[in-house]
């Protein structure tokens, strides 16, 4: 079973009919028993930075995830939910995240060419700088879908894939058992559901 954590951020049923589709059995919840005794756990999110790192403080349920990312329990950040791995983000302010993975989430304002639009929406290609179970049904250039203003940057330890937005940004994040998608599977196709395939093989 996959926990999908609930901490108020995030629209989790999309998530849900996904797995269902490649056959896997989730459950959506903020109960740490069931986090605890989940095979591997979803960690979404979209919106700010900060007040998911807040919801996830009060709730307690940064501690578990991370507890369980310590005894080794496979973990997939998406979107939000893959920055929040990260040691800090500057958004509207310095916010600490879970420090699961060495790096920094920084605004792409000042980074990408001035003529791009900023959120980043839309399909890219997926650019592989290392190989990973997690990406061994796709292919290299296969395109993933986006929605984010802010990307993972100083994070060459756990650097799995880039794209291309005027300039290079962060695609996915994975380094032993703890993983990151800045795009979205769930809303990515049969691509997506090839990487959500191989996230439950692991």
């Amino acid at each position: 079973m996959i926990a999908i954590v609930d901490y108020g951020v995030g629209n989790l049923f999309s998530l849900v009919a996904s797995f269902e589709k490649v056959g896997a059995e989730t459950v959506v919840t903020s109960e740490v028993e069931t986090i605890e005794r989940a095979e591997k756990i979803i960690l979404p999110g979209v919106g700010a930075f900060a007040d998911a790192a807040k919801k996830l403080r009060e709730s307690g349920l940064g501690k578990v995830v991370k507890a369980q990312a310590a005894k080794g329990k496979p973990i997939m950040g998406i979107c939000l939910g893959m920055q929040m791995l990260f040691e800090k983000s500057c958004e509207y302010g310095c916010n600490e995240g879970l420090g699961l993975l060495k790096g920094n989430v920084v605004s792409m304002k000042g980074y990408i060419d001035a003529g791009l639009k900023i959120p980043h929406i839309g399909w890219n290609a997926l650019h592989f700088v290392r190989k990973h179970p997690l990406f061994k049904y796709i292919r290299e250039g296969d395109f993933v879908y986006f929605v984010h203003s802010y990307f993972a940057q100083d994070c060459q330890e756990s650097l799995l894939a880039e794209t291309e937005y005027g300039k290079t940004l962060t695609a996915a994040v994975a380094q032993g058992n703890v993983m990151g998608c800045q795009f979205h599977p769930e809303k990515s196709g049969e691509v997506g559901l090839n990487i959500l395939r191989a996230f439950c093989e692991l």
